[in-house]
């Protein structure tokens, strides 16, 4: 599919039916749409992102609040997904739109460090690798864990990373 034409623009209350919607729409069972919604229900959504094709919500992403430290210090970070896209209309540029869209308001926003768990042939586009989230000990480790560095800030020896308490609801990695 190409390039789709699209507008993304700051989610609001108005799209939390659409945005349960794509989720479920997008993923084979409902955790990722129920994981949006406890995010947001517990104060955790930092940034949400509606992408709107053909004046319908066809994507959404949202960053939550994570508690990390490294070295001694707390790191300002965010937790990227769930990222989804109305199935009929993924390929079309539109997730990748809704990353970067997310990318550089949470920079904007002073935020040191982004992690995310998924594919990492996917996520390494954007500049995530498994090598900047290995000194920090979160819930997740291996290969599907990476963060992204939105800053100069030095890497840390050994960190903590605890995504909100909504993740653990969670089975596991998704």
């Amino acid at each position: 599919m190409t390039d789709l034409d699209y507008a993304i623009r700051p989610a609001g209350p108005a799209d939390a039916a659409s945005m349960r919607d794509i989720h479920l729409a997008a993923f084979p069972t409902a955790a990722e749409a129920d994981l949006v919604e406890r995010i947001e229900r517990d104060g955790d959504s930092v940034l949400s992102f509606v992408a709107e094709h053909g004046g319908r919500p066809a994507g959404h992403i949202l960053l939550s609040r994570m508690r990390v430290s490294g070295d001694g210090r707390d790191c300002r970070a965010l937790g990227l997904g769930p990222v989804a896209v109305q199935p009929s209309l993924q390929r079309g540029g539109i997730g990748s739109a809704l990353i970067r869209a997310a990318l550089a308001a949470a920079a904007e926003a002073g935020k040191e460090l982004v992690f995310v768990v998924g594919d990492p042939a996917y996520y390494r586009r954007f500049g995530f690798a498994a090598a900047t989230a290995e000194p920090f000990e979160p819930p997740y480790a291996g290969p599907y864990l990476m963060a992204l560095a939105l800053s100069d800030m030095r890497p840390p020896e050994r960190g903590r990373a605890d995504y909100p308490p909504a993740f653990a609801a969670l089975e596991g990695p998704q």
